[in-house]
């Protein structure tokens, strides 16, 4: 894959807390039960007790979905940063991972210490 093509898929911005998408659970594994789910500019994005989800219509209809999917198993590394005062509006968490590196923008209405946390029980949790 093309590095042009690769980034354009590495960033999201979660915009605010949404229900779970209905098409959702037809894509869980058994036993994997979803925790909250972030509306991003266009989608969402699902946190289940195994991995993140990311649900992206594509179109103009929005009717073709591409879903991503991030297995808690495959984070070694994630950093947080909370959003600065003037012109720094978003704050963000980078998540390194076996498949490279993403981040998620966090919109000014959420609390990215209480996503970090979520995160962190995620990936460390048994």
């Amino acid at each position: 894959m093309a590095d042009s093509a690769l980034a354009s898929i590495l960033s999201w911005t979660l915009v605010a807390e949404c229900p779970i998408p209905k098409d959702i659970p037809s894509v869980l594994a058994d036993g994997e039960v979803p925790h909250v789910a972030f509306s991003t500019v266009r989608d969402a994005a699902v946190f289940t007790n195994k991995r993140l989800i990311v649900r992206d219509a594509q179109g103009m209809t929005g009717k073709k979905v591409e879903m991503y999917s991030i297995p808690y198993s495959s984070i070694y590394m994630w950093s947080s940063e909370n959003a600065g005062r003037l012109m720094d509006l978003n704050a963000e968490i980078e998540l390194w991972t076996k498949a490279g590196h993403f981040k998620l923008n966090i919109g000014k209405n959420l609390d990215v210490r209480a996503i970090d946390r979520l995160i962190s029980n995620c990936v460390l949790g048994d």
